[in-house]
């Protein structure tokens, strides 16, 4: 199929061709072994297709020219996969510090933390460094070590710690959260409105949980348990949102 025919199906890959100096010389040849002035050392462009940012070198070599090729493909946003892993592990975990579900089933928070709001999460943060949203990738990529952490420490570390002094340690452990947040909301104040809310909430959750762990106060954990529920909310709107606009190609929902 020649360079030139259109191609009909989308997923169609773009060729770059440039050419790579070796052994320090930038002249290139061409194929039949004559030298090309250095000068008009250029891109040779082939087929094109519109579509994704992301380049992955490749390299071709033969007896007479060595070239760079790229691949030009698209990354589908990880945003409402992010964002999903994050509302649903909170929304359940909250449901147990608000008081509405037993703490004795807080077991059922691990395997989510785990994989939905942890592995999920921190994948969604690296497919976001990918498409060099770093906002995106630092928040995933946090939430996601965040939730992985809560599960090791509640199943292995909680349970060890001296239970005089165990609130100090979680109380501790929810500051530390409390203070990335807060940095991550003052980011947010020169992005969407959604995400301002989204954090605000967040940074008074882990606040009103970290006075009641120091404190050791239940109603304070309580307020915690329900500002998650209500962030939770907010997350999934975000993926609602997200999801719903992509699927209409328009703006559906306010994001």
């Amino acid at each position: 199929m020649g360079c030139h025919e259109q191609h009909e199906r989308a997923a169609a890959p773009t060729w770059v061709l440039r050419p790579i100096a070796r052994h320090g010389h930038s002249a290139r040849t061409d194929v039949s072994g004559s030298a090309a002035p250095p000068a008009r050392a250029a891109s040779i462009v082939g087929c094109s297709i519109t579509g994704g940012k992301e380049t992955i070198p490749m390299t071709m070599t033969d007896a007479h020219t060595e070239v760079e090729v790229s691949s030009v493909k698209a990354t589908a946003d990880p945003g409402p996969l992010g964002l999903a892993g994050f509302a649903l592990t909170t929304f359940v975990l909250s449901t147990i510090n608000a008081g509405i579900v037993s703490g004795t089933l807080v077991g059922v928070v691990l395997p989510l933390a785990l994989f939905y709001g942890g592995l999920a999460q921190l994948l969604a943060g690296m497919w976001e460094f990918k498409r060099a949203n770093g906002f995106g990738a630092v928040a995933f990529t946090t939430y996601g070590a965040f939730w992985m952490s809560f599960a090791a420490y509640a199943y292995y570390i909680l349970p060890k710690l001296p239970a005089a002094t165990a609130y100090q340690a979680t109380g501790l452990y929810l500051l530390a959260w409390t203070i990335i947040t807060v940095i991550l909301f003052v980011a947010t104040l020169g992005l969407t409105p959604f995400l301002k809310i989204l954090f605000a909430l967040l940074a008074l959750t882990f606040l009103a949980l970290t006075i009641g762990a120091l404190g050791q106060s239940t109603s304070m954990t309580k307020i915690g348990g329900y500002l998650g529920i209500i962030t939770a909310i907010i997350a999934w709107y975000g993926v609602l949102a997200n999801l719903t606009n992509q699927a209409f190609k328009r703006r559906v929902l306010p994001q």
